[in-house]
């Protein structure tokens, strides 16, 4: 299969890799070609895994028009806050029968789709996004990356949702039997694992964040006090859900660390630690935790929340901590159902337009 990997970051340079080694026919492009120049003189990238290192040919491209022709899938695995920006650039290139996947979304399924049609894209195409990235990863330098394990359930919502049986076909070529389809592309967004697992690491370890030069939040800054939060901010998430329509399984962020029925199997939490590549440096205002799974993803399940009538106290209140430590206004900025142009529409309208499409 013909597959384009947008991005220069951690999941972008694993997604690459994986494909690639796969056998499918990857083109690999950025916004800055440049940074690619590291890539293009080595040929490729070392991947390390389980199974060892090892050179993967890669050859990226800064053509974005002959990326994108014949591709059938295109896997976006970058920050949210570049997906306005992705979508300007992919809107001329885009043909009927293609699908975008958002790994994950932040619902920016909507916002691309939004913003495309509004640049005068009329090809049918659909966007799909997941509840997290499908590779607990990490760079170690420009041309290599380390995969410490892979998702192994990845529940995926589709806009048009008429289009999800086409789309799941499609990007189940690329994630074999990882792939679970879901009610749509707002049901998705609420699965979105980042807004609920790292604001309570970053905010309740912000002291040692800026005391230490290197901290790692998923061992020593996972403590019994920060899992309780999570357990309370998850139970709002999954209410919102609930209050939707949209049905189990929620995959609850306990089951991550107690179960093998999350995203990422057993041990996942294990591996992570294991691994070492997250005791890093974090700066803490400008980290994509703070800057997109707060400002974007913690803030737009809060207007959710408040949009169906859902009480979510400690989301709200991790979220007005997170501004102060930020010095950021989220809630104007960042992205919420007032951003994207949807507080005003009625949640059954809403999902009867993710159906249909825009």
């Amino acid at each position: 299969m013909k597959i384009v990997v947008i991005g220069g970051g951690n999941g972008s340079y694993a997604a690459a890799a994986d494909f690639a080694e796969a056998g499918h026919d990857v083109r690999w492009w950025r916004r800055n070609a440049s940074d690619f120049a590291e890539v293009t003189k080595a040929g490729g990238i070392v991947v390390t895994d389980f199974k060892g290192s090892r050179p993967v040919k890669l050859v990226p491209t800064d053509d974005l028009a002959a990326a994108m022709s014949g591709a059938e899938l295109i896997v976006a695995p970058t920050p949210a806050n570049a997906q306005a920006d992705i979508a300007d650039k992919l809107a001329p290139h885009m043909a009927d029968g293609q699908v975008i996947f958002l790994p994950p979304g932040t619902f920016g399924s909507y916002i691309m789709m939004k913003r495309m049609r509004a640049a005068g894209c009329t090809a049918d195409f659909a966007i799909a996004e997941t509840g997290t990235l499908p590779w607990l990863t990490r760079k170690q330098s420009q041309t290599e990356v380390r995969i410490s394990t892979r998702a192994s359930r990845l529940p995926t919502g589709v806009l048009p949702a008429r289009k999800t049986e086409a789309a799941i076909a499609i990007i189940s070529q690329a994630f074999p039997d990882a792939i679970e389809k879901i009610e749509d592309a707002l049901s998705g967004a609420l699965m979105n694992a980042g807004p609920i697992i790292h604001p309570p690491l970053i905010l309740m370890n912000a002291g040692p964040i800026e005391h230490f030069e290197r901290w790692d939040i998923h061992n020593e800054g996972t403590q019994p006090a920060i899992r309780r939060v999570h357990t309370a901010l998850d139970n709002e998430r999954i209410a919102i859900r609930e209050a939707l329509g949209y049905g189990a399984p929620h995959f609850p962020l306990a089951d991550h660390y107690e179960t093998s029925n999350w995203m990422y199997g057993n041990l996942a939490h294990d591996k992570l630690v294991g691994s070492g590549d997250w005791h890093e440096h974090l700066e803490l205002k400008t980290h994509r935790y703070m800057q997109e799974d707060i400002g974007l993803g913690l803030a737009f399940l809060v207007s959710v929340g408040e949009w169906v009538g859902v009480p979510c106290p400690v989301a709200q209140g991790l979220l007005a901590v997170a501004e102060a430590v930020s010095e950021c206004d989220f809630r104007k900025d960042g992205r919420t159902m007032v951003t994207v142009g949807l507080a005003d529409q009625d949640p059954a309208m809403v999902q009867t337009m993710l159906r249909e499409g825009l």
